[in-house]
Protein backbone atom coordinates (compact mmCIF):
# COMPACT_ATOMS: atom_id res chain seq x y z
CA UNK A 1 0.00 0.00 0.00
CA UNK A 2 1.18 3.49 -0.80
CA UNK A 3 1.26 5.99 2.04
CA UNK A 4 1.33 9.75 1.81
CA UNK A 5 4.75 11.24 2.61
CA UNK A 6 4.48 13.98 5.21
CA UNK A 7 4.49 17.56 3.95
CA UNK A 8 4.93 20.69 6.04
CA UNK A 9 1.20 21.22 6.08
CA UNK A 10 0.76 17.79 7.68
CA UNK A 11 3.32 18.58 10.35
CA UNK A 12 1.60 21.90 11.03
CA UNK A 13 -1.75 20.16 11.46
CA UNK A 14 -0.31 17.65 13.93
CA UNK A 15 1.44 20.50 15.80
CA UNK A 16 -1.92 22.22 16.16
CA UNK A 17 -3.28 19.07 17.83
CA UNK A 18 -0.61 18.38 20.43
CA UNK A 19 1.70 21.41 20.46
CA UNK A 20 4.79 22.14 18.41
CA UNK A 21 6.98 21.46 21.46
CA UNK A 22 5.76 17.83 21.53
CA UNK A 23 6.93 16.78 18.11
CA UNK A 24 10.24 16.21 16.35
CA UNK A 25 10.58 16.01 12.58
CA UNK A 26 13.03 14.61 10.06
CA UNK A 27 16.74 14.55 10.83
CA UNK A 28 16.15 15.87 14.34
CA UNK A 29 14.60 12.53 15.42
CA UNK A 30 17.06 10.54 17.54
CA UNK A 31 18.41 7.35 16.03
CA UNK A 32 17.07 5.34 19.01
CA UNK A 33 13.59 5.66 17.50
CA UNK A 34 14.69 3.84 14.34
CA UNK A 35 14.95 0.41 15.98
CA UNK A 36 13.99 -1.71 18.95
CA UNK A 37 16.14 -3.54 21.52
CA UNK A 38 17.89 -5.90 19.11
CA UNK A 39 18.29 -3.15 16.56
CA UNK A 40 18.65 -5.21 13.38
CA UNK A 41 15.81 -3.42 11.59
CA UNK A 42 16.28 0.36 11.15
CA UNK A 43 13.83 2.94 9.84
CA UNK A 44 13.12 6.41 11.22
CA UNK A 45 9.64 7.92 11.17
CA UNK A 46 9.11 11.21 9.43
CA UNK A 47 7.51 12.70 12.53
CA UNK A 48 7.75 11.74 16.23
CA UNK A 49 4.79 12.91 18.31
CA UNK A 50 4.28 12.74 22.09
CA UNK A 51 0.61 13.39 22.87
CA UNK A 52 -0.75 13.59 26.39
CA UNK A 53 -4.23 12.06 26.14
CA UNK A 54 -6.62 9.93 24.13
CA UNK A 55 -8.30 12.96 22.57
CA UNK A 56 -5.04 14.09 20.97
CA UNK A 57 -4.33 10.58 19.69
CA UNK A 58 -7.87 10.46 18.32
CA UNK A 59 -7.33 13.66 16.35
CA UNK A 60 -3.96 12.44 15.02
CA UNK A 61 -5.36 9.06 13.90
CA UNK A 62 -8.40 10.66 12.30
CA UNK A 63 -6.14 12.98 10.32
CA UNK A 64 -3.75 10.18 9.36
CA UNK A 65 -6.63 7.95 8.27
CA UNK A 66 -8.09 10.64 6.04
CA UNK A 67 -4.70 11.42 4.48
CA UNK A 68 -3.49 7.77 4.30
CA UNK A 69 -0.43 8.36 6.51
CA UNK A 70 1.19 5.38 8.27
CA UNK A 71 1.17 5.50 12.08
CA UNK A 72 3.44 3.49 14.40
CA UNK A 73 2.71 3.21 18.17
CA UNK A 74 5.83 3.36 20.34
CA UNK A 75 6.35 2.56 24.01
CA UNK A 76 9.83 2.10 25.46
CA UNK A 77 11.19 0.32 22.39
CA UNK A 78 12.23 -2.77 24.37
CA UNK A 79 10.69 -5.18 21.85
CA UNK A 80 12.75 -7.73 19.94
CA UNK A 81 10.84 -8.26 16.68
CA UNK A 82 10.63 -4.82 15.07
CA UNK A 83 7.08 -4.21 16.27
CA UNK A 84 7.71 -0.53 17.10
CA UNK A 85 9.76 0.33 14.00
CA UNK A 86 8.22 2.75 11.48
CA UNK A 87 8.60 0.57 8.37
CA UNK A 88 6.71 3.06 6.20
CA UNK A 89 7.96 6.28 7.78
CA UNK A 90 4.95 8.41 8.60
CA UNK A 91 4.01 9.35 12.16
CA UNK A 92 5.35 7.62 15.27
CA UNK A 93 3.22 8.19 18.36
CA UNK A 94 5.18 7.88 21.59
CA UNK A 95 3.40 7.14 24.87
CA UNK A 96 6.20 8.71 26.94
CA UNK A 97 3.99 11.56 28.22
CA UNK A 98 1.02 9.28 28.91
CA UNK A 99 2.59 7.86 32.03
CA UNK A 100 0.09 8.44 34.83
CA UNK A 101 -1.33 6.02 37.33
CA UNK A 102 -4.94 7.14 37.20
CA UNK A 103 -6.71 5.18 39.92
CA UNK A 104 -6.23 2.44 42.48
CA UNK A 105 -9.58 0.84 43.27
CA UNK A 106 -9.06 -1.30 46.36
CA UNK A 107 -12.70 -2.36 46.43
CA UNK A 108 -12.41 -4.02 43.04
CA UNK A 109 -8.66 -4.70 43.24
CA UNK A 110 -7.92 -2.85 39.99
CA UNK A 111 -5.38 -0.28 38.86
CA UNK A 112 -6.13 2.11 36.02
CA UNK A 113 -3.04 3.29 34.15
CA UNK A 114 -1.97 5.10 31.01
CA UNK A 115 0.08 3.10 28.49
CA UNK A 116 3.42 4.79 29.19
CA UNK A 117 3.62 3.63 32.83
CA UNK A 118 6.58 1.30 33.33
CA UNK A 119 6.29 -2.18 34.82
CA UNK A 120 8.70 -1.27 37.62
CA UNK A 121 6.53 1.74 38.48
CA UNK A 122 3.41 -0.41 38.70
CA UNK A 123 5.18 -2.93 40.93
CA UNK A 124 6.53 -0.25 43.29
CA UNK A 125 3.20 1.58 43.49
CA UNK A 126 0.93 -1.37 44.31
CA UNK A 127 3.49 -2.82 46.74
CA UNK A 128 2.75 0.10 49.08
CA UNK A 129 -0.77 -1.29 49.46
CA UNK A 130 0.32 -4.93 49.85
CA UNK A 131 -0.94 -5.64 46.36
CA UNK A 132 0.63 -7.44 43.46
CA UNK A 133 0.54 -7.24 39.64
CA UNK A 134 1.59 -10.79 38.63
CA UNK A 135 2.88 -10.52 35.00
CA UNK A 136 6.66 -10.31 35.24
CA UNK A 137 8.56 -9.92 31.94
CA UNK A 138 12.33 -9.74 32.31
CA UNK A 139 12.55 -6.14 31.05
CA UNK A 140 11.16 -4.11 33.97
CA UNK A 141 11.63 -0.83 32.08
CA UNK A 142 9.08 -1.90 29.47
CA UNK A 143 5.82 0.03 29.36
CA UNK A 144 2.47 -1.52 30.22
CA UNK A 145 1.14 -0.49 26.81
CA UNK A 146 3.85 -2.50 25.09
CA UNK A 147 3.16 -5.48 27.35
CA UNK A 148 -0.52 -5.37 26.51
CA UNK A 149 0.29 -5.08 22.82
CA UNK A 150 2.39 -8.26 22.89
CA UNK A 151 0.56 -10.15 25.65
CA UNK A 152 3.87 -10.57 27.45
CA UNK A 153 4.04 -13.24 30.11
CA UNK A 154 7.32 -13.35 31.94
CA UNK A 155 8.62 -15.55 34.67
CA UNK A 156 5.55 -15.95 36.86
CA UNK A 157 3.29 -17.30 34.12
CA UNK A 158 3.48 -20.89 35.44
CA UNK A 159 1.27 -20.04 38.39
CA UNK A 160 -0.31 -16.73 37.50
CA UNK A 161 -0.73 -16.63 33.74
CA UNK A 162 0.08 -13.85 31.24
CA UNK A 163 -0.84 -10.21 30.67
CA UNK A 164 -4.19 -11.07 29.05
CA UNK A 165 -5.28 -12.68 32.31
CA UNK A 166 -4.80 -9.40 34.19
CA UNK A 167 -6.34 -6.83 31.86
CA UNK A 168 -9.93 -6.11 32.81
CA UNK A 169 -10.50 -3.36 30.25
CA UNK A 170 -8.76 -1.15 27.71
CA UNK A 171 -9.59 2.28 26.35
CA UNK A 172 -8.77 2.17 22.66
CA UNK A 173 -8.55 4.76 19.91
CA UNK A 174 -9.54 3.12 16.64
CA UNK A 175 -7.77 4.01 13.37
CA UNK A 176 -10.68 6.28 12.37
CA UNK A 177 -10.28 8.29 15.57
CA UNK A 178 -13.20 6.83 17.52
CA UNK A 179 -12.55 6.30 21.24
CA UNK A 180 -14.12 3.29 22.95
CA UNK A 181 -13.76 1.00 25.95
CA UNK A 182 -13.56 -2.77 25.70
CA UNK A 183 -14.26 -4.59 28.97
CA UNK A 184 -14.72 -3.01 32.40
CA UNK A 185 -14.24 -3.48 36.15
CA UNK A 186 -16.06 -6.76 36.01
CA UNK A 187 -14.91 -10.26 36.82
CA UNK A 188 -17.21 -12.16 34.44
CA UNK A 189 -18.36 -11.26 30.96
CA UNK A 190 -20.23 -13.36 28.43
CA UNK A 191 -21.55 -10.43 26.40
CA UNK A 192 -20.69 -11.18 22.80
CA UNK A 193 -17.26 -11.38 21.22
CA UNK A 194 -14.31 -10.45 23.45
CA UNK A 195 -12.99 -7.44 21.54
CA UNK A 196 -10.77 -6.63 24.53
CA UNK A 197 -8.88 -9.86 24.03
CA UNK A 198 -8.47 -9.11 20.33
CA UNK A 199 -6.72 -5.85 21.21
CA UNK A 200 -4.41 -7.57 23.72
CA UNK A 201 -1.59 -9.12 21.71
CA UNK A 202 -2.47 -7.29 18.47
CA UNK A 203 0.78 -5.28 18.58
CA UNK A 204 -0.86 -1.94 17.87
CA UNK A 205 -2.31 -3.06 14.54
CA UNK A 206 -6.01 -2.82 15.48
CA UNK A 207 -6.19 0.15 17.83
CA UNK A 208 -4.15 2.40 20.10
CA UNK A 209 -4.44 1.57 23.81
CA UNK A 210 -4.71 4.79 25.83
CA UNK A 211 -5.77 3.41 29.23
CA UNK A 212 -5.95 0.01 30.84
CA UNK A 213 -7.68 -1.36 33.92
CA UNK A 214 -5.45 -4.01 35.44
CA UNK A 215 -6.43 -6.78 37.82
CA UNK A 216 -4.41 -6.93 41.06
CA UNK A 217 -3.97 -9.66 43.66
CA UNK A 218 -3.13 -9.51 47.36
CA UNK A 219 0.63 -9.67 47.72
CA UNK A 220 1.91 -13.07 48.86
CA UNK A 221 3.32 -12.85 52.35
CA UNK A 222 6.36 -15.01 51.64
CA UNK A 223 8.44 -16.08 48.67
CA UNK A 224 11.29 -18.60 48.56
CA UNK A 225 13.49 -19.56 45.63
CA UNK A 226 15.30 -22.83 45.02
CA UNK A 227 18.45 -22.89 42.93
CA UNK A 228 18.95 -26.48 41.81
CA UNK A 229 22.24 -27.48 40.13
CA UNK A 230 22.21 -30.41 37.70
CA UNK A 231 25.09 -32.26 36.03
CA UNK A 232 23.57 -31.56 32.59
CA UNK A 233 20.92 -29.41 30.96
CA UNK A 234 19.16 -32.51 29.66
CA UNK A 235 18.70 -33.79 33.18
CA UNK A 236 17.46 -30.40 34.37
CA UNK A 237 14.91 -29.92 31.59
CA UNK A 238 13.61 -33.47 31.80
CA UNK A 239 12.79 -32.86 35.46
CA UNK A 240 10.32 -30.05 34.69
CA UNK A 241 7.32 -32.20 33.57
CA UNK A 242 7.67 -34.20 36.78
CA UNK A 243 7.50 -30.99 38.82
CA UNK A 244 4.37 -29.88 36.97
CA UNK A 245 2.79 -33.31 37.40
CA UNK A 246 3.41 -33.17 41.17
CA UNK A 247 0.86 -30.31 41.45
CA UNK A 248 3.24 -28.36 43.65
CA UNK A 249 2.83 -25.36 41.26
CA UNK A 250 5.87 -23.09 41.58
CA UNK A 251 5.49 -19.43 40.71
CA UNK A 252 8.33 -19.74 38.20
CA UNK A 253 10.52 -22.48 36.73
CA UNK A 254 13.51 -21.12 34.83
CA UNK A 255 16.35 -23.01 33.22
CA UNK A 256 19.86 -21.71 32.62
CA UNK A 257 23.23 -23.00 31.49
CA UNK A 258 26.68 -22.33 32.90
CA UNK A 259 27.77 -20.48 29.73
CA UNK A 260 24.93 -17.95 30.05
CA UNK A 261 25.59 -17.52 33.76
CA UNK A 262 29.23 -16.73 32.99
CA UNK A 263 28.09 -14.09 30.50
CA UNK A 264 25.94 -12.58 33.24
CA UNK A 265 28.80 -12.66 35.76
CA UNK A 266 31.05 -10.79 33.34
CA UNK A 267 28.34 -8.30 32.50
CA UNK A 268 27.34 -7.53 36.11
CA UNK A 269 30.81 -7.88 37.60
CA UNK A 270 29.66 -10.21 40.36
CA UNK A 271 29.60 -13.93 40.94
CA UNK A 272 26.59 -16.19 40.75
CA UNK A 273 25.82 -17.90 44.09
CA UNK A 274 26.91 -21.33 42.79
CA UNK A 275 29.47 -22.59 40.29
CA UNK A 276 29.21 -26.35 40.80
CA UNK A 277 27.14 -27.32 37.77
CA UNK A 278 26.65 -27.03 34.03
CA UNK A 279 22.93 -26.36 34.29
CA UNK A 280 20.39 -25.09 36.80
CA UNK A 281 16.70 -24.89 37.49
CA UNK A 282 15.56 -21.79 39.32
CA UNK A 283 12.20 -22.16 41.03
CA UNK A 284 10.18 -19.74 43.10
CA UNK A 285 7.34 -20.55 45.48
CA UNK A 286 5.08 -18.01 47.12
CA UNK A 287 2.19 -18.12 49.54
CA UNK A 288 0.78 -16.76 52.78
CA UNK A 289 2.61 -19.03 55.20
CA UNK A 290 6.09 -20.50 55.30
CA UNK A 291 4.56 -23.88 56.10
CA UNK A 292 2.51 -23.95 52.88
CA UNK A 293 5.53 -22.96 50.81
CA UNK A 294 7.80 -25.50 52.48
CA UNK A 295 5.31 -28.29 51.79
CA UNK A 296 5.49 -27.50 48.07
CA UNK A 297 9.20 -26.92 47.73
CA UNK A 298 10.11 -30.01 49.78
CA UNK A 299 8.08 -32.11 47.36
CA UNK A 300 9.87 -30.49 44.40
CA UNK A 301 13.28 -30.81 46.07
CA UNK A 302 12.67 -34.55 46.50
CA UNK A 303 11.79 -34.86 42.80
CA UNK A 304 14.90 -32.95 41.73
CA UNK A 305 17.23 -35.04 43.90
CA UNK A 306 15.61 -38.16 42.51
CA UNK A 307 16.46 -36.92 39.00
CA UNK A 308 20.13 -36.45 39.84
CA UNK A 309 20.27 -32.87 41.14
CA UNK A 310 23.60 -32.14 42.79
CA UNK A 311 22.16 -30.03 45.59
CA UNK A 312 19.20 -27.91 46.66
CA UNK A 313 20.14 -24.32 47.45
CA UNK A 314 17.40 -22.46 49.33
CA UNK A 315 17.21 -18.72 48.88
CA UNK A 316 14.92 -17.43 51.62
CA UNK A 317 16.26 -13.92 52.22
CA UNK A 318 15.77 -10.77 50.20
CA UNK A 319 19.53 -10.46 49.66
CA UNK A 320 19.91 -13.98 48.28
CA UNK A 321 16.80 -13.60 46.11
CA UNK A 322 18.15 -10.38 44.66
CA UNK A 323 21.55 -11.96 43.92
CA UNK A 324 20.02 -14.80 41.93
CA UNK A 325 17.26 -12.93 40.13
CA UNK A 326 19.42 -9.96 39.18
CA UNK A 327 21.71 -12.42 37.38
CA UNK A 328 18.69 -13.97 35.66
CA UNK A 329 17.33 -10.56 34.69
CA UNK A 330 20.63 -9.62 33.03
CA UNK A 331 20.83 -12.65 30.73
CA UNK A 332 19.65 -10.89 27.58
CA UNK A 333 21.95 -7.90 27.93
CA UNK A 334 24.83 -10.14 29.01
CA UNK A 335 24.54 -12.37 25.93
CA UNK A 336 24.23 -9.29 23.74
CA UNK A 337 27.42 -7.84 25.24
CA UNK A 338 29.31 -11.09 24.56
CA UNK A 339 29.00 -10.96 20.77
CA UNK A 340 29.02 -8.61 17.80
CA UNK A 341 25.41 -9.16 16.80
CA UNK A 342 22.57 -11.49 17.71
CA UNK A 343 18.98 -12.37 16.93
CA UNK A 344 16.39 -14.27 18.90
CA UNK A 345 14.17 -17.25 18.33
CA UNK A 346 11.36 -16.90 20.90
CA UNK A 347 9.19 -20.02 20.73
CA UNK A 348 6.74 -21.82 22.94
CA UNK A 349 6.22 -25.59 22.92
CA UNK A 350 4.24 -27.97 25.15
CA UNK A 351 6.03 -28.35 28.46
CA UNK A 352 6.73 -32.01 27.90
CA UNK A 353 8.53 -31.19 24.61
CA UNK A 354 10.92 -28.57 26.03
CA UNK A 355 13.79 -31.03 26.41
CA UNK A 356 13.36 -32.20 22.83
CA UNK A 357 13.48 -28.64 21.51
CA UNK A 358 16.53 -27.72 23.59
CA UNK A 359 18.37 -30.78 22.25
CA UNK A 360 17.42 -29.69 18.74
CA UNK A 361 19.02 -26.27 19.29
CA UNK A 362 22.30 -28.03 20.04
CA UNK A 363 21.93 -30.00 16.83
CA UNK A 364 21.41 -26.76 14.93
CA UNK A 365 24.46 -25.20 16.60
CA UNK A 366 26.66 -28.06 15.39
CA UNK A 367 25.18 -28.49 11.93
CA UNK A 368 24.91 -24.81 10.99
CA UNK A 369 28.18 -23.76 12.69
CA UNK A 370 26.66 -20.87 14.60
CA UNK A 371 27.01 -20.23 18.35
CA UNK A 372 23.74 -20.51 20.24
CA UNK A 373 22.87 -19.51 23.79
CA UNK A 374 19.50 -20.14 25.40
CA UNK A 375 17.53 -19.77 28.60
CA UNK A 376 13.87 -19.59 29.32
CA UNK A 377 10.70 -20.28 31.17
CA UNK A 378 10.77 -24.05 31.31
CA UNK A 379 7.59 -24.15 33.37
CA UNK A 380 5.46 -22.75 30.55
CA UNK A 381 7.45 -24.01 27.58
CA UNK A 382 8.66 -20.57 26.49
CA UNK A 383 12.28 -20.69 25.27
CA UNK A 384 14.57 -17.80 24.34
CA UNK A 385 17.19 -18.98 21.87
CA UNK A 386 19.87 -16.50 20.74
CA UNK A 387 21.96 -17.00 17.62
CA UNK A 388 25.26 -15.11 17.82
CA UNK A 389 27.35 -13.66 15.02
CA UNK A 390 30.72 -13.44 16.85
CA UNK A 391 33.46 -13.11 14.20
CA UNK A 392 31.41 -14.36 11.25
CA UNK A 393 31.08 -12.01 8.29
CA UNK A 394 27.68 -10.37 8.11
CA UNK A 395 26.81 -12.23 4.92
CA UNK A 396 27.71 -15.64 6.35
CA UNK A 397 25.92 -14.84 9.61
CA UNK A 398 22.70 -13.85 7.84
CA UNK A 399 22.78 -16.98 5.73
CA UNK A 400 23.27 -19.29 8.72
CA UNK A 401 20.82 -17.32 10.85
CA UNK A 402 17.97 -17.54 8.36
CA UNK A 403 18.55 -21.24 7.73
CA UNK A 404 18.69 -21.91 11.49
CA UNK A 405 15.54 -19.88 12.12
CA UNK A 406 13.66 -21.77 9.43
CA UNK A 407 14.59 -25.09 11.02
CA UNK A 408 13.92 -23.94 14.61
CA UNK A 409 10.47 -22.51 13.90
CA UNK A 410 9.54 -25.53 11.81
CA UNK A 411 10.57 -27.77 14.71
CA UNK A 412 8.45 -25.72 17.13
CA UNK A 413 5.42 -26.26 14.90
CA UNK A 414 6.24 -29.95 14.56
CA UNK A 415 6.21 -30.26 18.37
CA UNK A 416 2.83 -28.55 18.65
CA UNK A 417 4.24 -25.13 19.52
CA UNK A 418 3.99 -21.57 18.23
CA UNK A 419 6.45 -19.02 16.87
CA UNK A 420 6.18 -16.60 19.80
CA UNK A 421 5.69 -17.12 23.51
CA UNK A 422 5.70 -13.49 24.60
CA UNK A 423 7.63 -11.17 22.28
CA UNK A 424 5.04 -10.99 19.54
CA UNK A 425 5.37 -11.30 15.77
CA UNK A 426 6.22 -7.75 14.69
CA UNK A 427 7.99 -7.69 11.37
CA UNK A 428 10.67 -10.31 12.03
CA UNK A 429 8.38 -13.34 12.44
CA UNK A 430 5.69 -12.78 9.84
CA UNK A 431 6.89 -15.53 7.51
CA UNK A 432 7.21 -18.05 10.33
CA UNK A 433 3.70 -17.23 11.55
CA UNK A 434 2.37 -17.92 8.06
CA UNK A 435 3.88 -21.39 8.11
CA UNK A 436 2.48 -22.43 11.48
CA UNK A 437 -0.87 -20.57 11.49
CA UNK A 438 -2.02 -21.81 8.10
CA UNK A 439 -4.33 -20.27 5.49
CA UNK A 440 -7.59 -20.36 7.45
CA UNK A 441 -6.24 -18.55 10.51
CA UNK A 442 -4.31 -16.03 8.44
CA UNK A 443 -7.39 -15.18 6.38
CA UNK A 444 -9.42 -14.62 9.55
CA UNK A 445 -6.66 -12.38 10.94
CA UNK A 446 -6.60 -10.35 7.73
CA UNK A 447 -10.37 -9.93 7.85
CA UNK A 448 -10.17 -8.74 11.46
CA UNK A 449 -7.47 -6.24 10.48
CA UNK A 450 -9.65 -5.05 7.58
CA UNK A 451 -12.65 -4.58 9.90
CA UNK A 452 -10.70 -2.45 12.38
CA UNK A 453 -8.36 -0.66 9.97
CA UNK A 454 -9.62 -0.72 6.36
CA UNK A 455 -6.99 1.79 5.23
CA UNK A 456 -4.17 -0.17 6.93
CA UNK A 457 -2.63 2.92 8.53
CA UNK A 458 -1.97 1.51 12.00
CA UNK A 459 1.40 -0.20 12.40
CA UNK A 460 1.44 -1.52 8.83
CA UNK A 461 3.75 -4.37 7.91
CA UNK A 462 3.46 -6.04 11.32
CA UNK A 463 1.98 -9.43 12.34
CA UNK A 464 0.24 -10.24 9.03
Amino acid sequence: MNYKPLAQEDIDCIAAICGKENLVAGAAIHEDFSHDELGDLHRLPELLVSPENAQQISAILKYANEKRIAVTPRGQGTGLVGGAVALHGGIMISTARMNKIVELDQNNLTLTVEPGVLLMEIAAYVDQFDLFYPPDPGEKSASIGGNISTNAGGMRAVKYGVTRDYVRAVEVVLPNGEITWFGGKIVKNSSGYSLKDLIIGSEGTLGFVTRAILRLLPKPVKAISLLVPFPSLDRAIETVPLIIKSKAVPTAIEYMERAVIENSEDFLGKKFPDSSADAYLLLTFDGNTREDIEKDYEKVAHICLGQGALDILISDTQERQEMIWSARGAFLEAIKASTTEMDECDVVVPRNRVAEFVKFTRQIEAEESIRIRSFGHAGDGNLHVYLLRDDLSREVYRERLLKSFERLYHKAGELGGQVSGEHGIGFAKRLYLEEIAGDVQLQLMRQIKQAFDPNNILNPGKVI
